[in-house]
């Protein structure tokens, strides 16, 4: 479906221009988003807009080639490699080190995306956008998060495929979607590769002692499409413009569970 600038939303007096919204996100120069336009790249609200005069709303979905654009420039998006002893929070109430001393700086008041134990470093989201936070946090909608743990023993072929299989804890049954060995950094020791989708507490750390190899370390390198990269420990920065729209676009393709509308 298409459409152009006469009798759609915004396109009385209302909003900015197509072309100007898409260059104020960073997605090309006004001239360059005007031809994105004009090739029928670019959807405004899951319809296909081919002149540039349409205006949006910080409201409208804008997508372009299929990756959505953010259009709220009051919208903060960080990621936040967080170091161990620190709590995943932002004020702590046992005065232990927090969240605070990452977030004083922006002038936006941005919240953690779910946590990590304080003994846990790696990869946490930052924003201020609620409906994303939401998709990304709660375990229905599926968002992957990757592990590297250091633990005790040698894991054998036999104990990976009992944590894919699945294995019972006190609060339930659960199972890791992937799990493999990356290495042995010493005798008696394994470096533990894992991906989950489940956000409940310390879950990485009990599957693992559970199969009978405590954790040692443990990092979180990957949340959704997102990569720690080399982000160093305690180091903070915005998210790219390819990283935001592969969030921005897994958010709005997500689909709510019945169970929790």
């Amino acid at each position: 479906m298409t459409s152009d600038s006469a009798g759609a939303p915004g396109a009385a007096g209302e909003g900015e221009r197509l072309q100007k919204v898409m260059a104020a996100a960073g997605v090309a120069s006004r001239r360059v988003s005007e031809d994105l336009i004009a090739a029928g790249r670019v959807t405004v609200n899951g319809e296909i807009v081919t002149e540039p005069g349409r205006r949006v709303l910080p409201a409208d979905l804008v997508t372009v080639d299929g990756t959505a654009i953010q259009l709220d420039p009051t919208r903060r998006y960080l990621m936040l490699n967080k170091p161990v002893g620190v709590v995943s929070s932002l004020a702590d109430e046992r005065g232990r080190p927090d969240l605070r001393q990452y977030t004083k700086n922006y002038e936006e008041r941005v919240f953690n995306v779910g946590r990590l134990d304080s003994q846990t470093s790696g990869l946490l989201v930052l924003t201020n956008d609620g409906d994303l936070a939401h998709v990304l946090a709660h375990p229905s909608f599926g968002v992957s998060k990757t592990y590297i743990a250091k633990v005790q023993g040698d894991v054998t072929g036999r104990t990976l495929n009992l944590l894919t299989a699945g294995i019972d804890l006190d609060d339930g049954p659960i199972a890791a979607d992937k799990a493999k060995v990356i290495g042995r950094p010493s005798a008696g020791q394994s470096m533990v590769e894992i991906e989950i989708h489940s956000g409940r507490n310390h879950i990485v750390r009990r599957m693992l002692a559970a199969v009978g190899h405590p954790v040692v370390e443990l990092v979180r390198r990957q949340f959704g499409p997102l990569h720690l990269g080399s982000l160093g420990v305690g180091q903070i920065r915005d998210l790219t413009k390819v990283e935001l729209g592969d969030l921005l676009t897994l958010s709005r393709n997500a689909t709510e569970p019945e169970d929790i509308r």
